[in-house]
């Protein structure tokens, strides 16, 4: 055993530094043969990815995924750990917060990012729930290089009695497709992006990318307002829809253009006039991110009446996607007015 400091201070005594497992992106729902000892399905659930170490002492480390120290941003989190599992424990989760609305609310984690003396307020106000899917160590044993079905048996044991007012729980699981399925339909109403498969055999193998996640995704058309790169070879766009106060707002970035579209874009785009809506510089908050966590996007103004199609995911915050979205074709028999609304 040994000191290791995360964000800065020194943590806990723990084993090593945890670096969690991630997962590739593929575009559909794999049978169960597709993974060694039959596939495991999860709900992939829209928050704060969180790894829990509870030390001998019973002190909790909360660290993001990149290692970011978070107890003092989700204080109620910590408690809730601390109570729920025994020292010498390590889990992988997500950090989520249900509006009441019924729906996952990711501004409300990021408004814990700023929230400086107002973060007990908010974890009072706005309380968090931690969703567990995996242990790393439980009784001070490593359990990284045991199966999932193995990892998953003790998880349940850990937290499966868990009541239903509990803040830490047990993401649920299945093995059956069909199920999978109905989950992925069914839970996009309350804002789980789509699924996590795992591999029943599989390992914890600390920052690997070597589970899977589907994603549901939607097709649909936003007005280009602006690109990255130049108006005659754009290198992404950067989409806008109207609000019913007839404003364009900014909407979501594309993902880097193939070389084709940026030849066509590059015949109909137009530089903007002088009354172009958006200032010379956007937040990187107004394109995906954390606002502040990158430098603004420096783009170039394009008049707002060229609309494409477009397909993006699930993850919407205040009317924009936070993730970026794929540019499928220019709609050429489509006017700006015929777009959904700010909101839609």
């Amino acid at each position: 055993m040994r000191t290791v400091e995360f964000g800065g201070r020194e943590a806990m005594h723990i084993r090593s530094p945890v670096k969690p497992m991630l997962a590739a992106t593929i575009d559909h729902i794999p049978p169960p043969q597709a993974c060694p000892g039959g596939c495991r399905y999860e709900p992939k659930f829209d928050g704060f990815r969180a790894v829990a170490i509870v030390d001998e002492g019973g002190a909790v480390l909360l660290s993001s995924r990149r290692r970011t120290r978070l107890n003092d941003g989700f204080p109620e989190i910590v408690a809730a750990v601390a109570e729920q599992l025994a020292p010498g424990t390590v889990v992988d989760g997500e950090i989520v917060r249900w509006g009441d609305d019924g729906r996952l609310d990711f501004g409300a984690l990021q408004r814990r990012h700023v929230a400086g003396r107002r973060r007990a307020e908010f974890a009072r106000e706005e309380p968090c729930h931690y969703v567990v899917f995996d242990v790393l160590e439980s009784d001070g044993v490593d359990l990284r290089p045991r199966p999932l079905r193995e990892r998953r048996a003790v998880l349940e044991a850990l937290l499966g009695g868990a009541p239903a007012s509990a803040r830490v729980i047990v993401t649920p699981q299945t093995s059956d497709p069909e199920e999978a399925l109905l989950w992925f339909d069914a839970l996009a109403v309350q804002g789980v992006e789509g699924l996590v498969v795992k591999d029943a055999d599989g390992p914890y193998l600390e920052g690997r990318r070597r589970w899977w996640k589907v994603k549901r995704r939607i097709t649909t058309e936003a007005i280009v307002g602006g690109v990255t790169g130049t108006r005659q070879a754009p290198e992404s766009l950067i989409l806008g829809r109207y609000d019913d106060g007839g404003r364009l707002r900014v909407v979501a970035r594309t993902t880097p253009l193939p070389p084709s579209a940026r030849v066509s874009l590059g015949e109909v785009l137009r530089n903007a006039g002088a009354d172009h809506p958006w200032p010379a510089e956007l937040p990187a908050g107004f394109a995906g991110g954390l606002y502040g966590a990158h430098p603004p996007i420096r783009y170039v103004r394009t008049e707002p009446d060229v609309v494409v199609e477009i397909s993006a995911d699930a993850a919407v915050e205040r009317g924009r996607w936070r993730h970026a979205v794929r540019f499928l074709r220019t709609r050429s028999d489509l006017a700006p007015g015929d777009v959904p609304m700010f909101g839609a």
